[in-house]
């Protein structure tokens, strides 16, 4: 056998016996460091057990215990069931969603509606029809402009206005979430969310006259400026002269402006007396003296 051949064979023996060597040598070292990739310690985190809508006042079968990954615990996260039980849902849960403090009221702040008004505010609920409501359309979650109609008093006729404007829908009837399907929900009564004055408002337009609640877009915040309907604008009669806005007061001269009127009314100032003529010191030994200096006109 050709001796040239036996030694490019070698050769390459020993390159692959190297190669070989080194890439074991590789492989042992990935996989002797398991223990760096372990799983993460778990932790049990309270979640839902079935779907919590607002208003719901949790209890143990509505809630579970669940093992997440520590570094993945969502912040106001529970870990105890005794932490969130007979705490109302201020907004939606979902199933296998982790209870945060967040979407729960306090311990004792009553059932229903009641967790989900924001401090200063008020709930009020006025009583409406079919047409009054919308045709039914009138769901939790939606805007509403409020009409009233009636005679004011002394009035001639009778006439339509906007007491308040952008009200939110806090339920219709006794449903605080809208229907899944969107369908209609016909109720007696629609809640609304109102400040104090305007639940003043709403509450005398209830009992005084017949309401409307008007549809509006929950994104439009434009408040309309409108001065009201007559019935005799509706037959072509003279349009009805709209009330008009009371004057505002004058606003109080500031304080820089008095002190320059004051200024102005003042008398002029006396004239400065006289200037006093000069005098010049002399010193004699111990004795000192003051000298008037006449002026060549005296």
């Amino acid at each position: 056998m050709d001796r040239r051949f036996l030694t490019v064979l070698g050769v390459s023996l020993v390159f692959a016996l190297v190669v070989s060597s080194v890439f074991y040598q590789m492989t042992a070292r990935s996989s002797s460091t398991p223990e760096a990739s372990t799983p993460s310690e778990e932790v049990e985190v309270v979640v839902a057990a079935r779907a919590l809508s607002v208003g719901v006042m949790i209890k143990n079968a509505d809630i579970k215990l669940a093992k997440v990954p520590a570094g993945a615990i969502p912040k106001g996260a529970f870990t105890k069931v005794e932490e969130v039980l007979d705490r109302p849902v201020i907004s939606n849960i979902l199933l296998e969603e982790p209870i945060l403090d967040g979407r729960l009221a306090a311990k004792g702040s009553g059932l229903g509606l009641a967790p989900t008004i924001p401090v200063g505010m008020r709930a009020v609920t006025v009583r409406v029809n079919d047409v009054a409501g919308v045709a039914g359309f009138v769901l939790p979650g939606m805007h509403v402009d409020v009409l009233v109609t009636g005679t004011a008093p002394g009035g001639e006729s009778s006439m339509t206005n906007t007491v308040l404007q952008n009200m939110l829908v806090l339920s219709a009837g006794k449903d605080l979430q809208p229907d899944a399907q969107g369908n209609a929900m016909p109720t007696p009564t629609v809640t609304l969310m109102a400040r104090p004055s305007e639940a003043e408002t709403l509450t005398l337009a209830n009992n005084m006259g017949q309401i409307q609640l008007v549809l509006r877009n929950s994104s439009d915040q434009e408040v309309a400026n409108t001065g009201g309907s007559y019935v005799s604008e509706l037959f072509g009669g003279k349009k009805q002269p709209k009330p008009a806005a009371e004057p505002a007061p004058a606003p109080r001269p500031r304080p820089a402006r008095a002190e320059a009127l004051q200024t102005a009314q003042a008398p002029p100032p006396p004239p400065p007396p006289p200037a006093a003529p000069p005098e010049i010191v002399v010193i004699r030994g111990v004795t000192r003296t003051v000298e008037v200096v006449k002026s060549s006109n005296q």
